[in-house]
């Protein structure tokens, strides 16, 4: 008996692309049941993330032409990494496992027959990981391939160049539904629950069409969510910080005192000045910091739901 897969595409104003998308999909989804790699119960599922353009009546069209197509639709836009949340908590009840890419195929829907050999090779979570980004600006190859670096660095465990193409089996879905934290960051909680896994690389393509939704002041936020969501080594280095610059300022003023008592005129207004400015713009940047991790968990203690499904078409 073949497993049940339920591909999860989250999506936000997609309608330039969504046809397509479907189309490609249903085409790959429709080989593997015929090659017998999965159960005809098979299904997609897109989750619109309170798009504001047609993608909603796109998904009602595909699910009322091809019973292949599902949709949720959430209440608000809530964001991609909990519209993913959404599909996949709602769908781990009905399939064996998932598989999860974004709506825009950038993703390479081939790796999808390897990540399933690996799967049934005895992996729970497979992760799709880019080979190279030759297609990227310089500038954003360097940021991302930082931001994993940095991340890396900071005590977080997260797979190199993996974003949220992954395969998900049911038992990792259920033990992942006991995370109940506000703030997520998929691509680095996921590697938390410690089932077996392995990757499947694949080559990035280029958006067929509409516009990313991460320009780079959404791909900054989104660092920093996942910065602060799984590490706390950036409040350890305020406080490693704070020592340096108070040992320092010991060594400064035994320093200044000693050429007072030998009778040395002291000048350095400048260096007064720079220095006040300097330890006062630390201080704010250490406040703004830790004022982060206490509004994460001011929003952690709330205990509000990461996303509210207002029609459901399964």
């Amino acid at each position: 008996m073949q497993n049940i897969l339920h591909m999860i595409i989250p999506c936000y104003n997609e309608e330039a692309v969504l046809n397509q998308t479907a189309q490609i999909l249903s085409t790959k989804i429709k080989k593997l049941i015929e090659q017998k790699k999965i159960s005809a119960e098979s299904k997609i599922i897109f989750v619109d993330d309170g798009s504001k353009d047609k993608t909603w009546n796109i998904i009602e069209n595909l699910n009322a032409s091809d019973k292949i197509f599902s949709g949720i639709k959430l209440s608000r836009n809530r964001g991609h990494q909990n519209a993913l949340l959404a599909g996949l908590m709602t769908a781990k009840n009905f399939c064996d496992f998932t598989i999860s890419m974004d709506a825009d195929l950038q993703d390479d829907v081939d790796a999808i027959d390897k990540m399933i050999e690996k799967y049934n090779a005895g992996n729970e979570i497979v992760y799709g990981v880019r080979n190279k980004r030759t297609s990227d600006t310089f500038f954003k190859r360097f940021t991302a391939e930082s931001f994993y670096k940095l991340i890396k660095f900071l005590g977080a465990d997260i797979i190199f160049n993996h974003a949220d193409f992954r395969l998900m089996s049911k038992k990792v879905l259920d033990e992942f539904e006991n995370f109940r934290e506000v703030n997520l960051f998929l691509r680095g909680t996921v590697p938390m629950l410690g089932f077996k896994s392995d990757i499947v690389t694949y080559e990035r393509h280029e958006r067929t069409a509409g516009e990313s939704k991460y320009p780079l002041k959404k791909m900054l936020a989104f660092a920093w969510e996942g910065i602060t969501s799984l590490s706390i080594k950036p409040i350890k280095f305020i406080t490693a910080l704070g020592f340096f610059i108070f040992i320092v300022s010991l060594i400064l003023f035994t320093y200044f005192l000693y050429r007072f008592i030998n009778g040395n005129i002291i000048f350095g207004w400048i260096s007064l000045l720079i220095s006040l400015w300097g330890l006062g713009g630390l201080q704010l940047i250490a406040i703004g910091i830790i004022g982060e991790y206490i509004g994460k968990i001011y929003l952690e203690t709330k205990q509000r739901p990461r996303f509210i499904i207002e029609k459901s078409l399964l």
